[in-house]
């Protein structure tokens, strides 16, 4: 029998308590959301009734372990021919009944592994189904949380575009009262109208984004998007987010469900080579039966009216026309495709969490640079305006820097809702957190 390489058959970990790593958050709401969605989500009910039907079927298998006994009670009339009985032709030949009881039993010897192998590939079967059912879980928790974060990132824009038209609608006041006394021309009053709508209009444009949002989430929850409504909470600070340890082992990976679940399908089509190549040799069964035929159903339990019956039976496949050969070359090229499968899944994960990896490291820098940004921004801004008041610099200078400050302002909440997004991507690609980065650390000290 080939064997899955040896590289590969370390134990998954992704049974491990991972913990509600949404907990790190320190957020509520997103407590909330998670656990209603856990409850109504119907991706998930699908994913659970399956591991149902995956346990229901290692089960089956499981029965092949034990010998197989039944029962049958039954009666039987009839009236046989007088040829049939050697009698002449025309004889009298009255009809009969017959009952009968019997409890029959057979069990297969389990020669050459067909039986062990077939329950081994059942189990792995229902392993992987749980495993996928994981695999879901910790999808639609992360996907709560990036979309929960993604619509309060969206809030947080939507209140700097408010107090840019709120700076705005200030702007065109001052310039009309300036017109009214003749103090402007009437181009920097047609300016701050356009850019007052203009602004307008991508507030309008991001209250759509929100809507858009918003039904995701509800669909998440298991919950119809036109009932549901989630009010603004602005995502205010990001300091809150959890610090990433450094140094976290590679054994992590071995926690992710996708992972996990590629391994089981490994250990399953190893395991069917054992039950294909076992179908080349012979299968001994054996049986027996024993009860009672009476012509009276009283005297079907008589001692005198029993029946027995002992036998074993070895067959063996002696021209099959290459079907069983056939069927191990199957089973063989399954093993090597659910081998590159594992080894692409661990390939494809150790890209994710170096993604997100260099992609908080990435964006600590911007916010660090966008801070510093935010502050000059800030001061232009002021200095445009005094300069402007005490009628040293135009209407498009002022507006520039304004401009400059709403820009930055808004990538700052990009970056932070950005942070919160990846943030959850590394725990998502990690299995569900890095407690166990934390548990080895804390064991070397």
């Amino acid at each position: 029998m080939r064997t899955v390489p040896a590289g590969s058959r370390r134990k998954p970990r992704n049974s491990n308590p991972r913990g509600e790593w949404w907990l790190a958050f320190s957020d509520p709401a997103l407590n909330e959301l998670i656990a209603e969605a856990t409850r109504a989500n119907a991706n998930l009910a699908v994913a659970a009734a399956r591991v149902k039907q995956a346990r229901a079927i290692a089960g089956i298998a499981e029965a092949d372990r034990i010998p197989q006994i039944g029962i049958g009670v039954g009666a039987q009339r009839g009236q046989q021919s007088p040829t049939e009985l050697g009698l002449p032709a025309g004889s009298n030949v009255s009809p009969s009944t017959a009952y009968q009881a019997r409890l029959t039993a057979s069990y297969e010897v389990d020669l050459f592994g067909r039986v062990s192998s077939n329950v081994a590939a059942a189990r792995n079967d229902a392993s992987t189904v749980e495993a996928n059912y994981r695999s879901v879980l910790l999808a639609l928790q992360a996907d709560v949380a990036q979309t929960y974060f993604r619509l309060r990132a969206t809030d947080a824009e939507l209140v700097t575009l408010e107090r840019t038209v709120q700076l705005r609608e200030e702007n065109v006041k001052v310039n009309q009262r300036r017109f009214d006394l003749g103090d402007i021309g009437e181009f920097d009053l047609s300016r701050a109208k356009t850019e007052l709508s203009t602004t307008r209009a991508e507030a309008i444009g991001l209250q759509r984004q929100r809507v858009t949002t918003e039904h995701a989430l509800a669909v998440l929850l298991g919950k119809p998007a036109a009932s549901y409504s989630a009010g603004p909470s602005p995502l205010q600070d990001s300091s809150l987010l959890p610090a990433i340890p450094a140094g976290m082992p590679s054994s992590l990976l071995e926690r992710r469900p996708d992972i996990a679940a590629a391994q089981k399908t490994m250990e399953a089509s190893n395991a069917r080579i054992g039950v294909a190549r076992a179908a080349m040799f012979p299968a001994l069964t054996l049986n027996a039966a024993g009860g009672g035929v009476a012509g009276t159903f009283s005297d079907v339990f008589k001692i005198s009216s029993r029946s027995w019956l002992l036998g074993a039976l070895l067959s063996a496949p002696l021209i099959d026309g290459g079907r069983n050969s056939a069927n191990v070359r199957r089973s063989e090229a399954a093993l090597e495709e659910s081998v590159a499968s594992y080894r692409q899944s661990v390939l494809v994960a150790f890209a994710e969490v170096e993604d997100n990896l260099a992609g908080l490291r990435i964006l600590g820098g911007q916010t660090t640079q966008i801070d510093e940004a935010l502050v000059s921004a800030r001061r232009s801004a002021e200095l445009a305006q005094k300069l402007y008041d005490a009628g040293r610099s135009s209407y498009l200078d002022l507006l520039d820097a304004q401009r400059n400050l709403a820009a930055v302002e808004r990538s700052a909440v990009q970056l932070r809702g950005n942070r919160a997004v990846t943030t959850v991507a590394l725990i998502r690609s990690l299995g569900g957190g890095w407690d166990a980065a934390a548990s080895n650390a804390q064991a070397s000290n």
